[in-house]
This record gives structure tokens, sequence and C-alpha cells, in this order.
């Protein structure tokens, strides 16, 4: 695997010297750039190209929150973990809104750091789709979805898929509902993931309760 290179953009000194001193000593990561604000993250960003953006969400100028939907929104975007002191639900939804990969605690271990930062830069969420899934259950239900027009190049099959994403399911579980094997189900959430312009599994959770297509508190079988 070629190396991750990664941009670490927070507001304190410290922090983004702490960070710098972990990721460094792995090998097959490298640090190209440190940001003190939103705004400069995103120029640092588009100048040094990183594979990851470790973005603080509370930062002057422009926040991490706005700086990663200005870079998510760019052609060949980085992948982005959010990071944070508070562990809300408020904090995680938003961060899912603006698609990014993760969201990390600052006071987690070093070695789950490492182990966040190797997790996005392979393609993968960083979340837990069981821990997605409660937390968009919980706010999605506050405004009248409209179901957006890419939903109609969904086959019957892959709209059944996206339903089981939806609940937080494993590949292998999906399969065992659908009496399917494991490749054909990995080979339908690919496809949803393509038609929709979805990132990750988190984002289809996302999309699946925004638009409609389970409902809170309603079964998605």
């Amino acid at each position: 695997m070629s190396e991750i290179r990664i941009l670490i953009a927070d507001d304190q000194a410290m922090v983004r010297a702490g960070l710098r001193m972990v990721l460094e000593t792995e090998e097959g990561m490298a640090v190209v750039g440190e940001a003190a604000d939103g705004a400069e993250a995103v120029a640092v960003a588009r100048r040094t190209r990183p594979d990851v953006v470790l973005m603080d969400i509370s930062m002057p100028r422009m926040d991490g929150l706005a700086a990663a939907a200005a870079l998510l929104g760019g052609q060949n975007p980085p992948k982005v973990i959010m990071l944070t002191t508070f562990n809300t639900d408020e904090n995680l939804y938003a961060a899912l809104r603006v698609g990014t990969s993760g969201f990390l605690l600052k006071v987690s271990p070093p070695e789950q750091l490492v182990d966040a930062v190797r997790v996005v830069a392979a393609g993968d969420a960083l979340l837990d789709p069981a821990v997605t899934t409660r937390v968009i259950a919980s706010f999605a239900g506050r405004h009248e979805p409209a179901p957006p027009p890419q939903l109609a190049e969904l086959t019957p099959r892959e709209l059944e898929v996206l339903r089981l994403l939806a609940r937080g399911l494993t590949n292998a579980e999906i399969a065992k509902e659908l009496y399917v094997g494991e490749a054909t189900v990995k080979t339908h959430v690919a496809r949803v993931l393509m038609k929709l312009h979805l990132r990750d599994r988190a984002q289809a959770v996302v999309f699946a309760y925004e638009s409609g297509v389970v409902r809170p508190g309603a079964s998605a079988a």
C-alpha cells in the first residue's frame, strides 16, 4: 500500500504537535501539512492533496464542518475524519451529513487514531453502522423527506439492499436475510453506492433516512 498522506487541522498547536508525533512514528504515514483554522485547512489541502484530513469541528474563521463540506464537494476529495472533544449525537449527525468518513474523540488512544486513519484511507467508514443508524433515525424524522430522483435508478433488489443497509446490517446479515451469497450482496452494495453517488455505507444510511426510503421507528424490512 502506498504512503498515506495526512493533513492535521486544529486551532491548538499542542494538539497538532501531538497528532503529528503519533502519526509520523507509523510506517506508511506522512503528515504533509497543518492548519490552524478551517479556511487554512481548505487552502492547504488543495495544495498538498492529502489522502486523509483530521479536522477539528470547532475552529475560528471557518469551522471544521464547513471546511469538510468545501473539500468533499470538490474533485478527488480526501477522506475526512472529524475530531471533537464532545461525543454528542448532534456533532455526529452534522459530520455524517456533510459526507465525512469518520468521527473521533480527541481523547481517543493513539492506536485508535492510527487505526482510524488506515480504515478511512482504505475507503471504509469509521463509524459502526448500528451507531450511525441510531443517530440518523433520531434526527432524520425532524423534516418531511422528499424522494430524490436518483432513487429511480435502483432496481427493486438494490432498493431492498439499501433498506437493509439502513438497519445497520452487515453484508453477511443481508445475505442471510435475502437468501443470497455474500459476494452477491457486495456487488449490490457497490452498485447502490455508485448509482446514488455515495462514498460509503454511512452515507447510504443518511440517504436512506433523509430520502424517506426508511422512516424512524418503522421496520426497514
